[in-house]
């Protein structure tokens, strides 16, 4: 307990610190989600074949190379950011090829004859997609993007390793100063432990709310 108590403007620091990129990642992770989700259902070949590309790299992509690419590459082309901006975009991007196929697969299992009908009234894709589609499909996406948010909490720790305050990197001035090492991921796994438990609140509740009947 003294470890916590002793530092407690530490672990609350890197609490923080990984609150902001799990709230801002998945912001973002949710925005391009959607649309690349929208692009690989349109009718446009260019745009399902730019959202193909998108998951296919992504999804396969390890997610510590590409905070490499995205931290040493983008500064070579004139970008340079803040460390925590580079990290959230890293995170964001890595993650919104699940929330695409997440959502992508909650668009798959609305009928097929509700398009056809918005379609057959004279609507665009776009107002067929946003007015139909998507709000009969988010129902069924719920709890996958959920998971997917809390995976994004917890791969948030790999920001540490480049300069990024977050909650993991508060065990290494903890190990400096001679503190049990097992008490400190202790604490830190407690961190965590709330972060991932407020979003399985929030998305329970949003389920018993919104989500499809059982």
């Amino acid at each position: 307990m003294n470890v916590l108590l002793d530092n407690l403007s530490l672990y609350g620091e890197g609490l923080l610190g990984t609150v902001e990129l799990t709230v801002y990642a998945s912001l973002l992770a949710l925005g391009l989600g959607f649309v690349m989700a929208a692009f690989r259902v349109a009718p446009v070949g260019s745009l399902r074949a730019f959202g193909t590309a998108w998951v296919t790299v992504l999804r396969n992509t390890p997610l510590t190379l590409l905070f490499f690419a995205v931290v040493l590459g983008l500064p070579r082309f004139g970008l340079v950011l803040p460390f925590t901006l580079f990290a959230v975009l890293a995170l964001g991007c890595y993650t919104s090829a699940f929330i695409c196929e997440a959502v992508r697969s909650g668009i798959n299992t609305v009928p097929v004859g509700q398009g056809e009908a918005a379609r057959s009234l004279g609507m665009t894709f776009p107002q067929t997609l946003g007015d139909v589609i998507l709000p009969q499909a988010f129902r069924s996406v719920i709890p996958p993007i959920g998971s997917t948010l809390i995976a994004l909490a917890k791969n948030s720790a790999i920001a540490g390793a480049f300069s990024v305050i977050e909650l993991l990197g508060v065990y290494k001035p903890l190990n400096e100063l001679g503190y049990s090492i097992i008490w400190s991921f202790l604490w830190i796994a407690v961190g965590y432990l709330i972060v991932t438990l407020t979003i399985s609140a929030v998305f329970n509740f949003l389920e018993r709310r919104f989500g499809a009947a059982r």
